[in-house]
């Protein structure tokens, strides 16, 4: 398994950025597909799922109106496009493929691959 995630940076607030990434070793399409932060100092987070056919989104409060997640089954990638971005974004950003238990969305499998950093400052 390899998921290889792109498009970090440094942003000022209210700026945007679109993070990519690209899946491999596994049935992609099977899964629905998930991103995932975590802040220094404190656990990674839940932020955004999309489902296998893209039909349906569901995101974290936080990023509720600001961020869109969306995948490219072919291609075997998939996106978070970041819009408005705050300086409580900052994070290290991880993408998974996603499953529902225990009433929230968590990782298949314990893989986590490199992640992106992403961060908000002026």
């Amino acid at each position: 398994v390899q998921l290889v995630v792109s498009g970090g940076g440094m942003v000022q607030p209210g700026g945007s950025l679109r993070l990519s990434c690209a899946a491999s070793g596994f049935t992609f399409s099977s899964y629905p597909t998930g991103w995932f932060r975590q802040a220094p100092g404190k656990e990674r987070e839940w932020v955004a799922t999309i489902t296998i056919s893209g039909g349906a989104t569901y995101y974290v409060d936080s990023v509720k109106g600001r961020f869109t997640i969306s995948r490219d089954n072919a291609k075997n990638m998939v996106y978070l496009q970041m819009n408005s971005l705050k300086p409580e974004d900052t994070a290290v950003y991880y993408c998974n493929a996603v499953q529902w238990v225990a009433a929230a969305w968590g990782p298949v499998g314990g893989y986590w691959g490199q992640g992106t950093q992403v961060t908000v400052s002026s």
